[in-house]
């Protein structure tokens, strides 16, 4: 077997120069076996996916319409969360977790059995910049249509390198737990005061209050300081992500 193994072998070598020992007047012999091609069997195409329709109103392309078990994970988190709305310490409830933002939607995740950190951190990066690059990696990073359950992110929220400028980053990150008709939404986040509820419209970023029924469409996240005005959440708002893809 070793032999007829090595016999294509020297066919190969013999194409670039000629084999030792046989004449131009020689005809080399044939090789004792040649290997037939064996045809390979046609493989079927995959089944084309099944897309869910979207719903009237949807962005095309963008929304996301979430299985009974992406329902049921972010229930779970909405719950957590709003089980800490009134908590002024987190360090109260759980002492495996900062008493930060962030550390509010890990407790939420957990009850989820997602840990948000598990991947770990850069150097001199912060827990909220973690997170988001953990959820921009696996996809799960969208600008429209929030879900029950989505974080969502905030840059500039406080002067994090304390020079004035609002060169910070990724500073904030809160749990989506209401998403009504028109776009506005309510989330959960540990501020100033403690785990508390705040609402943001997108579709009026930069309204703190509504012209006529004066309800509330922007909270303020960012306060004055130091000859700035106070930001609203609609202006310093960096995206949301999916809770299923994390």
């Amino acid at each position: 077997m070793r032999r007829l193994l090595l016999a294509p072998l020297c066919l190969l070598a013999a194409c670039a120069s000629r084999a030792p020992g046989v004449r131009p007047s020689e005809t080399p012999r044939a090789p004792l076996w040649v290997a037939e091609p064996v045809p390979l069997p046609e493989l079927a195409p995959p089944p084309a996916p099944v897309l869910a329709p979207e719903p009237p109103g949807a962005v095309a392309g963008v929304w996301r319409a979430p299985s009974e078990a992406a329902r049921v994970l972010a229930a779970a988190i909405v719950e957590r969360a709003v089980q800490l709305v009134g908590t002024r310490r987190l360090g109260k409830v759980a002492r495996h977790v900062p008493d930060d933002c962030s550390g509010l939607v890990r407790l939420a995740y957990l009850r989820g059995g997602i840990d948000l950190v598990s991947h770990g951190f850069l150097a001199g990066e912060n827990a909220v910049s973690a997170i988001y690059r953990r959820a921009e990696a696996r996809g799960a990073v969208h600008q429209d249509n929030p879900q029950p359950g989505d974080l969502v992110f905030f840059r500039e929220t406080y002067d994090r390198n304390r020079d004035g400028r609002r060169n910070d980053g990724l500073t904030h990150v809160a749990v989506v737990e209401r998403v009504e008709a028109d776009g506005a939404l309510t989330f959960i986040h540990r501020g100033m005061k403690g785990i508390a509820r705040s609402r943001m419209n997108l579709a009026f970023p930069a309204t703190h209050r509504a012209g006529t029924s004066g309800a509330v469409l922007n909270d303020y996240l960012r306060p004055a300081a130091r000859g700035q005005r106070a930001w609203l959440t609609g202006e310093l708002f960096a995206g949301f992500a999916s809770p299923e893809a994390l």
